[in-house]
């Protein structure tokens, strides 16, 4: 059976802009390589006053992170360095903390503290905060408005991490394809070019990501990418020793690729090529698992919870992505420009496709309970949106491939005699004699199209016009301008004898299209989970949330707090309103003013008034205060310390006479 290969027309054309469409949409709207880890505390706090200089500024992590010397820095007001240089290591079991000591003398006013690292899962993370020791101040520190892992550096990263995983998809797809499904395959030249391609997509994207990765997780310049320093600290970290690891794999690739479309291709005993299949397949499933390994090792995979099952986890999901996706792509290829695909091959594909996902299902879900681990947080956050994203593109990718799967139980083989050019109409002849036309004028035929297996070499399409007027008795000297004509006639007659024969078979192309279409969908399933891979998991987003309420809440504007409390006593004049201020009604110094009335609004003498502050939810207080008696029904207090921002309850306790008096609670807001 011989099925010709048709050009990509139209139809390639729309499914690839709207597959492009969708992936920059999806690459647009991800935001530049979101924090894997989390800031869950620090001391002192985002905001807090305290009364003298810290010895030291501790920060807590939701995961482990990479310090280097200027990870932390503390800016006083002026935006000099307020800090020793000097990281200090105070993790302790599973409580990730990291601490940097302050010079001695440090004078009042507003402090910064920026910091910049990068996450156990290899993504650069930063953030900044201020606290104030006596009171706040106004301070020149102007950080960088820039996300880290942002602006063209991570744009160029985010690409070549894409195209990593779709070289990894094809290489060891395509190769699994030919070795599985066509052994045939090895020897077809647009099947060879597709499986290097992937190999040098790879190998270029890896280098990429390894020059880019000191800008992308530092300056963000991408001047930096040839810093030989930069490089060295580089290759010392998790990250940098994957991707050169994956370099070292891609070398052990290359020879199995070589020896898969050289010497495998040239084997003609039946033992030595069924030995030679045993040799390649299990050492290159031994490197494609280790390739998908450096995956594993470096990103989300090895942080959270149960890293020792999520990594071997990871890697057979990544396998089984590029088994099916890699052979997908493959047989998309096979199906449009090789010169024949057998059923046998489609139908053992079809196996392995539906084992894949088979596979993906399981491993899916057990990483998505692992990264989002809630329904709120799959509903709630980015990570969870992407990923109910990505399962409803699995499902329609499950859908075509049922689809494609329909259309291979329906295709018939055709008769192994093909089309002779007897057999063409006399419309097929004039349409060859036209694209022969359109070659000489310089236009673009289909015959340009045909695969490096298909066309028909144009001297040996000479030689044999010339034998052929030979032998019926023309001169061998034929006139070289005809004989080239000749030959391109019958390459044309040729490709519109492949067009009939591929016209003839309706279920095959009915097979090229649904494959085509799950071929795009892939495409973007693919930047789904490459944006999955930047951003922030919705388990992690949901506990650093969780850990930034218990400290507090966020801080609120500056503005003075006034309480109204209504109060009764039960004695003579035990009736009134108690009218309290607190100025500037946020953490730091503060100025209280308490007005005690009479129903009527005129002031109220009272023999004593007291005050105090608790926050409940750190267990800090009660603060007691003693205001002094300004004049009748004015009490005031100076200098009123409010520690950190939060909910806090100020008590008033008002006395009316020797026995009689009461005490008013209120909630506020302080930041």
């Amino acid at each position: 059976m011989t099925t010709t290969a048709p050009r990509l027309g139209t139809a390639l054309a729309r499914l690839l802009i709207l597959a492009a469409a969708l992936l920059g949409t999806l690459l647009a709207g991800a935001a530049p390589a979101s924090a894997h880890a989390a800031l869950t505390g620090s001391d002192p706090k985002d905001g807090a006053v305290v009364a003298t200089a810290p010895k030291e500024v501790n920060l807590t992590f939701s995961e482990q992170v990479a310090m280097s010397a200027d990870s932390i820095r503390v800016l006083d007001p002026a935006g000099r360095r307020a800090d020793t240089g000097e990281i200090r290591d105070l993790c302790s079991g599973s409580i990730v903390r990291y601490g940097v000591e302050l010079r001695a003398g440090l004078p009042d006013g507003t402090y910064t503290v920026a910091w910049q690292t990068v996450s156990a899962d290899s993504h650069p993370i930063a953030g900044a905060f201020t606290f104030s020791i006596g009171a706040p101040s106004a301070t020149s520190v102007a950080l960088p408005d820039r996300e880290p892992g942002g602006g063209l550096v991570g744009a160029l990263y985010g690409i070549a991490r894409y195209l990593s995983y779709a070289g990894f998809a094809v290489l060891v797809g395509g190769g699994a394809f030919v070795l599985i499904c066509w052994p045939r395959g090895a020897g077809v030249r647009p099947v060879q070019r597709t499986v290097v391609r992937a190999w040098l997509t790879l190998t270029g994207a890896t280098l990429v990501m390894l020059l880019l990765r000191n800008p992308y997780t530092g300056s963000g310049e991408l001047s930096d990418a040839f810093d030989l320093a930069g490089l060295k600290s580089v290759l010392e970290t998790k990250t940098g020793a994957a991707l050169t690891s994956r370099l070292l794999l891609l070398g052990a690739a290359a020879l199995f690729v070589a020896v898969l479309f050289g010497a495998y291709t040239r084997r003609t005993d039946p033992k030595e090529k069924k030995d030679l299949v045993f040799g390649l397949g299990i050492g290159g499933a031994v490197v494609a698992t280790g390739i998908a390994g450096t995956w594993a090792l470096a990103e989300h995979a090895s942080t959270g919870i149960q890293p020792g099952i999520a990594m071997p986890v990871d890697i057979l999901h990544l396998l089984a992505v590029a088994a099916w996706l890699g052979g997908l792509t493959v047989l998309l290829i096979a199906l449009y420009r090789a010169p024949s695909v057998e059923r046998t091959a489609v139908e053992r594909f079809s196996k392995v496709a539906f084992t894949s996902v088979a596979v993906l299902a399981a491993t899916g879900l057990y990483q998505s309970w692992r990264q989002v681990g809630s329904w709120s947080a799959l509903t709630g956050t980015r990570y969870g949106q992407l990923l109910l994203v990505k399962i409803g593109l699995m499902g329609v990718l499950v859908g075509i491939a049922w689809i494609s799967r329909r259309w291979t139980q329906r295709l018939a083989d055709l008769p192994s005699g093909g089309l002779s050019s007897a057999d063409l109409s006399p419309a097929d002849l004039s349409s060859a004699e036209k694209e022969t036309e359109g070659v000489e004028e310089g236009e673009a035929s289909e015959v340009d199209e045909t695969s490096e297996s298909d066309a028909v070499p144009e001297a040996d399409a000479v030689s044999s016009v010339s034998e052929a007027e030979g032998a019926s008795g023309v001169s061998p000297d034929v006139d070289p301008e005809r004989a080239a004509q000749l030959a391109r006639q019958r390459a044309a007659v040729a490709t519109a004898r492949r067009k009939r024969e591929r016209d003839a078979d309706p279920e095959r192309s009915g097979l090229r299209r649904s494959v085509l279409t799950e071929a795009a969908v892939a495409v973007v399933l693919l930047a789904v989970t490459t944006v999955l891979t930047t951003t922030e998991p919705g388990r992690t987003e949901e506990e650093a949330g969780r850990s930034t309420s218990a400290s507090g809440p966020a801080a609120v504007p500056d503005r003075p707090v006034d309480v109204r409390l209504p109060f009764d006593t039960g004695g003579v004049d035990g009736k009134g309103v108690v009218r309290l201020s607190l100025d500037p009604g946020r953490t730091g110094a503060n100025g209280l003013h308490i007005y005690v009335e009479r129903p009527d609004g005129k002031p109220l003498d009272v023999p004593e008034v007291k005050v105090a502050l608790t926050l409940e939810a750190k267990d800090v207080g009660p603060l007691p205060v003693a205001p002094d008696r300004i004049q009748a029904g004015h009490w005031s207090a100076s200098g009123v310390q409010i520690p950190m921002p939060g909910e806090w309850r100020i008590q008033v306790t008002v006395r009316t006479s020797e026995i009689d008096q009461t005490t008013l609670d209120k909630n506020v807001k302080i930041g």
